[in-house]
């Protein structure tokens, strides 16, 4: 997608100009890794023309092989932001509809030879709303990469802005059967399956830790999940949260320490987690490592404007130590 975004606190009913950025949220899940030194591919579909060659370019300048990126449909998709500051909550609005990605039809043949030697597969809930092509494409690759013993994951990313939750629910519910790894906030499990924390109350920004930890439990169970990640997020106000996380693998649960975030730019932030995460996994760190690491690396990624994060593994290490002074680096 393109992503224009009003200048500095403007709103978008007062903004004249824009500024132009790209994303996706697999592509930001798949930059995140790629900047702590692993290779990462993004499948999907842009226009063949210039428009989608810039969105190309953009991804490669940041590391993400673009190999799978099909050429067709008429246009990009185009997300629209404005940065909230102190009450007034950041904004979002799609404009997705008969976007090249909402065209994009791969077989399963096709996709045995793009996960050929691949080893973790990861999609958010916003691709299977895109529509019945995108969803069939999904579950195509699913299939193969469960066939082909490939890691799956996927980022529950409920959008109510996209479908209702009676039709995320009836399309993820069929998904999860293919899934190994489940990521989502504090909404998401309640949204698509039902599974609602007894404590707190997330839209006034307060959690029970410990309410969750039951989700994540119950998430794990109920679809037979290696892990269930889970972020927290204590919204203060719209430039200050609370940043934290949980992962159950089934018996334990393990709890990341807490970060108090003076937010640039919080979208992309689950997409940073999840990319920490999978990377900590696939490098066979522990599970108390792999949610430490990613909530270090996505409460870095807030601080920074764009939905990309930009930092590397030496700058996660050095705030998992406590080095969150902000100190000039010299």
């Amino acid at each position: 997608m393109i992503r224009l975004q009003s200048r500095g606190y403007e709103k978008l009913v007062q903004s004249s100009e824009f500024e132009v950025k790209f994303t996706g949220a697999e592509a930001n899940v798949g930059i995140s890794y790629a900047n702590y030194g692993s290779p990462a591919f993004v499948v999907s579909q842009v226009p063949d023309h210039d428009i989608g060659q810039a969105c190309i370019n953009y991804l490669r300048r940041y590391g993400l092989d673009t190999t799978y990126v099909a050429r067709g449909g008429e246009r990009l998709g185009i997300l629209y932001t404005e940065t909230g500051y102190s009450q007034r909550p950041s904004k979002v609005v799609y404009d997705r509809s008969k976007s090249a990605f909402t065209e994009l039809d791969i077989s399963q043949a096709e996709w045995e030879s793009i996960l050929q030697n691949k080893s973790w597969f990861h999609f958010c809930g916003t691709a299977p709303a895109q529509g019945p092509r995108a969803l069939e494409t999904l579950v195509n690759g699913l299939k193969v990469a469960k066939r082909l013993g490939v890691t799956t994951s996927v980022d529950l990313n409920y959008r109510a802005k996209l479908w209702t939750r009676e039709q995320a629910r009836e399309v993820m519910v069929q998904l999860m059967e293919y899934v190994d790894v489940g990521i989502g906030n504090e909404e998401d499990c309640e949204a698509m399956f039902g599974i609602k924390a007894q404590g707190g109350d997330f839209r006034r920004g307060e959690i029970d830790t410990d309410s969750y930890v039951e989700v994540a439990k119950q998430m794990v169970d109920r679809f037979a999940l290696k892990y269930q990640a889970i972020t927290l997020r204590e919204s203060i106000s719209a430039n200050q949260n609370g940043w934290s996380a949980i992962i159950h693998d089934g018996q334990e649960y393990y709890r990341s320490p807490r970060y108090d975030v003076h937010l640039i730019d919080r979208i992309g932030g689950g997409d940073s987690f999840s990319g920490g995460l999978i990377w900590a996994l696939e490098e066979r760190h522990d599970p108390q490592f792999a949610i430490d690491f990613a909530v270090a690396a996505s409460c870095l990624k807030q601080t920074i404007p764009g939905d990309f994060n930009l930092v590397n593994k030496a700058d996660v290490f050095a705030l998992m130590v406590g080095d969150g002074s902000g100190r000039v680096q010299r």
